[in-house]
């Protein structure tokens, strides 16, 4: 690969991690992090900006006082009594607005709020599963045997699961890791599959901040996703693999 290729993409790792790329050159970047330790570095380094400049961005919101008092700041005189006759037709057409923009707001914008949480959900474990794709270390417990990966979790999450049994599968275990997501904990499982590593996450579906219902083969930038719920756990099984591969470790992790 010469520099200015390498270059090239070095200029596109906010846009990919951004998921502003087209599908063709999200595939050809993975490719290449996976090919080029020095962009995987780089990539999981403002990967962790990001969610930090994010995380800090949440961190104050004004409250009802302070909106009360501003607009009380701005607001006009109220208008002498014999002026009332000519603002009542402003005063009908204003209570009109406000009630349109409500019908708006929950015919239109709570569900986008729901689309832009979904969408919030599905952008932080693509960024947890090549942040693991990434990294030098990309699992704290490293085992194969089931008997040793699940154990390693208790007193670490505050919930249990289940692990397949993998022996005449495809799928072979690499271990896990604590991930989080809204700041609750939970168990991040990596298998590996004909080369392609996929990402098997596990919390408890009340932390999440919404019913996720299942999406269909969503897609996480260039990855594929699958989601169900079962026993109050929610399961995320995320990769750069065909949707049968996903389906069939779900399926696995589901018996």
């Amino acid at each position: 690969m010469t520099e200015e290729t390498h270059e090239l993409w070095t200029r596109k790792l906010d846009a990919y991690l951004d998921g502003e790329l087209d599908s063709g050159q999200m595939q050809e970047l993975d490719r290449h992090l996976r090919e080029c330790p020095g962009c995987a570095a780089d990539a999981l380094r403002r990967l962790q900006w990001k969610r930090v400049i994010h995380a800090a961005g949440q961190c104050y919101a004004p409250n009802s006082a302070l909106r009360e008092r501003i607009q009380e700041s701005i607001s006009p005189a109220k208008p002498a009594w014999w002026h009332w006759r000519p603002a009542f037709a402003v005063t009908a057409a204003v209570l009109l607005l406000f009630a349109g923009a409500r019908i708006f707001r929950q015919e239109i914008v709570q569900p986008k709020k729901h689309l832009v949480q979904l969408s919030r959900i599905v952008g932080e474990l693509a960024d947890l599963h090549v942040s693991t794709l990434a990294s030098a270390n990309p699992v704290d417990v490293v085992s194969s045997d089931r008997h040793n990966v699940k154990p390693w979790f208790a007193g670490k999450i505050p919930f249990t699961f289940d692990l397949p049994e993998l022996q005449s599968s495809p799928f072979e275990l690499v271990g896990g890791k604590v991930s989080y997501i809204e700041q609750s904990p939970g168990a991040q499982l990596l298998f590996r599959v004909r080369k392609h590593q996929i990402s098997v996450f596990i919390f408890q579906a009340r932390s999440l901040p919404m019913d996720f219902e299942r999406p269909e083969g969503m897609d996480a930038r260039s990855f594929r996703l699958e989601s169900w719920q079962r026993d109050g756990l929610q399961y995320f099984v995320i990769g750069d693999v065909a949707p049968e591969d996903l389906r069939a470790l779900g399926e696995l992790m589901n018996k």
